[in-house]
């Protein structure tokens, strides 16, 4: 690898001797620069594997040449060499602060010039070795990454089969609703991190209906009193299910299985919470799992018409539901109609989101 040697000083003959002694060290090439102007243009297209600049020139001096360098992105770390007299400490204290790392002292020792400018080139080449290795690990640690998502994501889908093989409920109910609170969380203005999240961990939401015994899950008719309240116990025993783990994905599940059958004015269950006491995800999700199932068919009872699920989303916004998510709902109806044509029950072919 050839390294580039910027070299920058009013004094032709002292140019010319720089950029011989330049061509005495292995694998370098030197750019010259009388004028100390055309060498910063130089510089702004250029990175420099060494600076060696003198302080003493018309225009731009060494110190206004350092200090407009470190400015241009990607030259903060470039070694520089400045060049100075004896008596000039002022001027090196002042060079040290805008970002000079060593000094050559004139009249210049020709053994001194060759061994501080190929240590300096050894340092920066050590240094881009060192951050070549930095960003081979770190592409490496996110592609570890990646493998630990798409586990947890197979994770998801399995444990929401489970659900899926006890329950009247479909695949393909779970993944619209699903897209639905993904569309939810898009209209009230959450990052997107956080629509993928509510998209990957709302498949979960019934995870808990696998404690709940058969007579009372697939009861065909209208649930007693006694058998709605052991209904109720799928949502802690999802929390139960998902909660204490390391994954983010899970831990968001545990949220929403356990708050999503919570209700606005506080009349929900597992425990009551009211409005903004309920987290933003479960409130989410509350919405986009009502509507998909009130639109779905079940073996106990016919798909809402979709007109009277929007008006039934619509009455119970402030009550049943969070207002906003409702009007965040509404408010992507194409993507709301498309999600439903494209995951329909007639052309579902898997739970993969």
């Amino acid at each position: 690898m050839v390294q580039q040697v910027l070299i920058v000083d009013d004094t032709e003959i002292n140019l010319i001797l720089f950029g011989a002694l330049v061509k005495k060290l292995d694998d370098c090439e030197a750019h010259v620069f009388a004028d100390s102007r055309k060498a910063l243009a130089w510089v702004t297209e250029n990175v420099p594997d060494l600076v060696i600049v003198d302080y003493m020139m018309p225009e731009l001096d060494g110190i206004e040449f350092i200090q407009r360098m470190r400015e241009l992105p990607g030259r903060e770390l470039a070694p520089i060499l400045m060049i100075t007299a004896n008596d000039q400490k002022q001027i090196r204290y002042r060079a040290l602060d805008v970002g000079a790392n060593d000094f050559l002292t004139k009249p210049i020792d020709k053994v001194e010039f060759l061994a501080r400018t190929r240590n300096m080139l050894s340092l920066n080449l050590a240094t881009k070795h060192m951050a070549d290795h930095a960003s081979w690990l770190a592409e490496e640690v996110r592609k570890a990454t990646r493998e630990v998502v798409i586990r947890e994501r197979e994770t998801v889908v399995r444990l929401s089969k489970a659900a899926e093989y006890r329950d009247p409920e479909t695949g393909a109910h779970i993944v619209r609703m699903a897209h639905y609170s993904m569309l939810i969380a898009r209209g009230l203005g959450l990052p997107e991190a956080d629509q993928q999240l509510i998209l990957e961990a709302a498949p979960m939401h019934d995870i808990g209906k696998v404690g709940i015994a058969d007579k009372i899950l697939l009861k065909p008719g209208r649930l007693e009193p006694e058998e709605f309240e052991i209904m109720k116990q799928h949502s802690e025993f999802g929390y139960d299910l998902l909660r204490g783990s390391t994954s983010k994905l899970l831990q968001t599940g545990a949220e929403i299985a356990l708050g999503h059958h919570e209700k606005f004015d506080g009349s929900g269950y597992p425990r009551g919470l009211k409005g903004e006491e309920i987290p933003i995800f479960s409130r989410i999700v509350a919405v986009a799992d009502v509507f998909d199932a009130l639109t779905s068919e079940r073996p106990y009872k016919k798909a809402w018409e979709v007109a009277d699920a929007v008006q039934f989303l619509k009455n119970g916004a402030g009550s049943h539901f969070d207002p906003a998510c409702v009007d965040a709902f509404m408010g992507a109806w194409d993507d709301v109609e498309e999600i439903r044509i494209k995951y329909a029950e007639d052309k579902f072919t898997g739970l993969d989101l």
